[in-house]
């Protein structure tokens, strides 16, 4: 890895999400004008989350300019696991949806293990469902790769930042991003170390990364002293910290250290809602025969 530049490479998230979705526009827009329906995302939200709300709304508002056609679910707060079941088992059956989210966290009194169990995982576009779990750990490229795993590798692989052979650290073990991510980065033929809560000395792991990803929620977790000279340094976290919105990652102090580094916001969030788009189309194109 290069000697970091005293400015590091930003890996601009929002800009490479800009082109991608303009890419998925006009393919969507060739399918309808061949007289083919547009492609079709279900987004159901249970509760009043105020974080979730957000994400949803974004995700929607993405639909909308590509051309995916978004149907929207809200349920109340005290929805019970049947009633979501039963639109879940709707959904599956309806020819015209092309792909489920069902947005994560569930409320405490739903299992999400049997909510995400019950989507076809043909419609499975966060790629949380066991079988597609399954074929990213065979290689399978047929299956769906859980969003924000898939946003970070197509942004590293834009920036031509290598991955085979190198130490990737990924600290957060969570089932969203930091398991599925490990597994997707070992595809990439990397050298992979995943640390959580009860890795004994976090900074071991972090010092000796060549690329480093934290995906952990805790503000500023990653300090320079923390990071390798040179390092490419990808920050999955979100938090607001008073009237600022920053990352795991305590940006000014690691830029001067880092090769190359995401920015929190602009970084791997529009690359999560973009891989959305990416696996929505897909579910599309295999389900209309394209």
């Amino acid at each position: 890895m290069e000697k970091a530049l005293k400015m590091p490479l930003l890996l601009d998230g929002k800009a490479l999400s800009e082109s991608i979705r303009g890419r998925i526009s006009e393919e969507i827009e060739e399918y309808t004008s061949r007289g083919f329906r547009p492609p079709t995302l279900a987004v159901v939200l249970v509760g009043e989350d105020p974080a979730s709300k957000v994400y949803v709304g974004n995700k929607k508002k993405a639909c909308q300019k590509v051309g995916i056609r978004s149907l929207s679910y809200e349920l109340p707060y005290n929805t019970t696991l049947q009633e979501l079941l039963e639109l879940i088992a709707q959904l599956n059956a309806d020819e015209e949806v092309d792909g489920i989210l069902v947005q994560l966290p569930l409320p405490p009194h739903i299992p999400q293990q049997e909510v995400i169990l019950a989507i076809s995982p043909k419609k499975d576009v966060d790629g949380f469902h066991p079988e597609n779990m399954g074929r990213l750990v065979a290689r399978l490229e047929d299956g769906f790769i859980p969003c924000t795993p898939l946003g970070i590798d197509i942004l590293l692989n834009h920036y031509g930042v290598e991955l085979k052979g190198k130490d990737v650290v990924i600290v957060g073990a969570g089932f969203i991003v930091g398991r599925p991510l490990s597994l997707l980065m070992l595809w990439r033929d990397a050298t992979v170390s995943v640390c959580h809560i009860h890795t004994k000395d976090i900074s071991e792991y972090t010092k000796r990364a060549d690329i480093l990803i934290s995906a952990t929620g805790v503000p500023h977790l990653i300090k320079a002293n923390m990071v390798k000279e040179g390092a490419v340094v990808v920050d999955v976290g979100i938090s607001r910290v008073g009237d600022r919105i920053v990352g795991d990652v305590d940006f000014e102090e690691v830029k001067e250290k880092a090769f190359a580094i995401t920015p929190v916001p602009g970084g791997v969030g529009p690359m999560t809602v973009t891989a959305l788009l990416l696996n929505t189309l897909k579910a599309y194109r295999r389900n209309m025969g394209l």
